[in-house]
């Protein structure tokens, strides 16, 4: 049996990865999961990440926590997916754990990637697109939306997760960097044409 192809869709929130993660794996018929939180584990992390008040987990404990969560993801659902030969579409993965708790909180990104490298047993994706876009635009578009214990940090410090994406991006052959400022059918088109040129697969949304 193929092996499935395994794609991860990157970005800061209000991007729009998540649309196009969704639109792109209801096209293919892939398998659509995110970080952190689409583990029985990982729903309970994912609360005591972002939605506890009473938890405040340092930069390390964040960053392991988050780590935990891509274990779980990975070893029960992303594998044994791509194992079956299914396409798997990730809405995040390693690279927010880089982008986040690397550039955003400063840890070390060579201590970071080794932590991953063991979560993931080395399962790297055959795509990452990261969906990029100004902070203002994520703002406003996310606007109306709860925000979580993330999401509420200061501005600087997002700036510092949106630079580290797009440094990743640029030291990663695997990455491709999408204009999420744009509209979103010249989003599409763009997500359609990475798809198109690096795996050799036609997205069709109809």
């Amino acid at each position: 049996m193929t092996r499935g192809l395994f794609v991860a869709f990157e970005g800061i929130d209000g991007s729009g990865k998540s649309t196009q993660a969704k639109r792109v794996a209801d096209a293919l018929s892939a398998l659509l999961t995110f970080e952190p939180g689409d583990t029985k584990l990982g729903g309970a992390l994912r609360q005591l990440l972002l939605h506890d008040g009473d938890v405040e987990p340092t930069s390390r404990a964040e960053a392991l926590l988050m780590a935990a969560d891509r274990a779980q993801h990975v070893e029960t659902l992303i594998e044994p997916a791509l194992a079956g030969g299914q396409m798997v579409i990730t809405d995040r993965y390693s690279a927010s754990t880089l982008a986040y708790q690397g550039f955003g909180r400063g840890l070390s990104l060579a201590a970071l990637g080794d932590v991953l490298d063991f979560a993931t047993s080395g399962l790297r994706p055959d795509l990452t697109i990261v969906v990029d876009c100004d902070l203002d635009v994520a703002r406003t578009r996310s606007s109306g939306t709860k925000a979580d214990r993330l999401e509420r940090l200061d501005p600087s410090f997002h700036q510092l997760v949106r630079d580290g994406f797009l440094e990743l991006a640029a030291n990663d052959s695997s990455f491709v960097v999408i204009d999420g400022n744009e509209s979103l059918a010249a989003v599409t088109s763009a997500v359609d044409l990475a798809f198109a040129t690096r795996l050799g697969i036609e997205v069709s949304s109809s």
